[in-house]
């Protein structure tokens, strides 16, 4: 295991000002993957900045619902009836997260998560940073075959005991992101960081109880149930760069973004833009903060050469979105 390694390569590594002064690897279990699952295990590692460990917290959380995939997580309904609700569990968690960096293996995951039961219960996460140690292993250059916690932890000697339980996810993972930032401090290589803004909707409609069965659930919806209108202007083509966005160019988005997805949507829908949930010919932009990853979207916008810029020149683009013909 990594704790039996020696330490002394990182004290003679020259640390970076810049790097921030703690961390919170976090890991948390749901009853789903949707925008409206809910919370149903947490654990936290605190790191100092040179990512050696300080202490650690584990919760489970009653969902007050049915809790899911339960081959997954191994939570039954019957573990989390006596568990606290989020609520009482809030401003411990929040203790833990307070003055860090949240890092997590797919990090826009568990940080939207977070971020919507603090919204639930009506308080900010104090949150305002995020590290995907996806994200830093390919700012590594890290050989893995691909991009798993177990890959992840495999090329660190790390031995998982209990995969997708939250507290032993996050020891692991804690263990791999070590040595990954020290490589990056040794290396001088720049943290990919990316700013946590906390959610301020909710949405205050029942939530179903915990039924004994995964498809006795209903979802509710994280907002109220709404639908956007067709796009009302034809498509002008594909973006230019160095020129405006138009109104009716249709825009896709792929991976982790610092605004919510569906409120970085929310605005380019405002601005007179065709928000598509897929890449196609007639794509005018693809916004994406990670160009060089292998998902669908990314590869088809290759293939059909569609402009690729990130969240930051997007957000430039939608201050003077130019209107459409009449």
């Amino acid at each position: 295991m990594l704790e039996d390694l020696p330490t002394a390569a990182s004290s003679r590594t020259e640390w970076p000002t810049a790097y921030p002064h703690g961390y919170a690897v976090v890991d948390v279990e749901t009853t789903g993957l949707a925008r409206d699952d809910r919370i149903i295990s947490a654990a936290v590692y605190r790191l100092d900045e040179r990512g050696e460990v300080e202490d650690h917290w584990y919760t489970m959380v009653n969902p007050e619902r049915d809790p899911g995939p339960v081959w997954i997580h191994g939570l039954t309904s019957e573990m989390l009836e006596g568990a606290p609700l989020f609520t009482d569990i809030a401003e411990e968690f929040a203790t833990r997260l307070e003055g860090r960096v949240l890092v997590a293996h797919n990090a826009v995951f568990d940080w939207q998560m977070i971020a919507r039961e603090y919204a639930r219960a009506r308080i900010e996460a104090p949150v305002r940073q995020r590290l995907c140690t996806i994200a830093l292993s390919k700012e590594l250059g890290l050989p893995l075959p691909n991009h798993k916690l177990e890959s992840l932890a495999a090329h660190f000697g790390v031995v998982q005991r209990r995969a997708h339980h939250a507290l032993d996810d996050a020891r692991v993972l804690a263990e791999a992101f070590r040595p990954s930032l020290r490589a990056a401090a040794a290396g001088g290589v720049r943290l990919p960081l990316l700013e946590c803004r906390p959610l301020t909707e909710w949405n205050d409609s029942p939530v179903p109880r915990q039924s004994s069965g995964y498809g006795g659930y209903r979802p509710t919806g994280w907002r109220p149930s709404r639908k956007r209108p067709a796009c009302p202007y034809p498509n002008p083509g594909r973006y230019e760069d160095g020129k405006p966005l138009k109104q009716g160019m249709r825009v896709a988005f792929s991976g982790d973004t610092s605004i919510e997805r569906e409120l970085l949507e929310d605005r380019a829908v405002e601005a007179g833009l065709h928000v598509a949930t897929s890449l196609s010919r007639v794509t005018s932009l693809l916004v994406t903060n990670d160009p060089d990853s292998g998902t669908s979207k990314v590869v088809k916008a290759r293939q059909y050469g569609t402009p690729v810029v990130d969240e930051a020149a997007f957000g430039q683009l939608l201050r003077d979105v130019e209107p459409a013909d009449e």
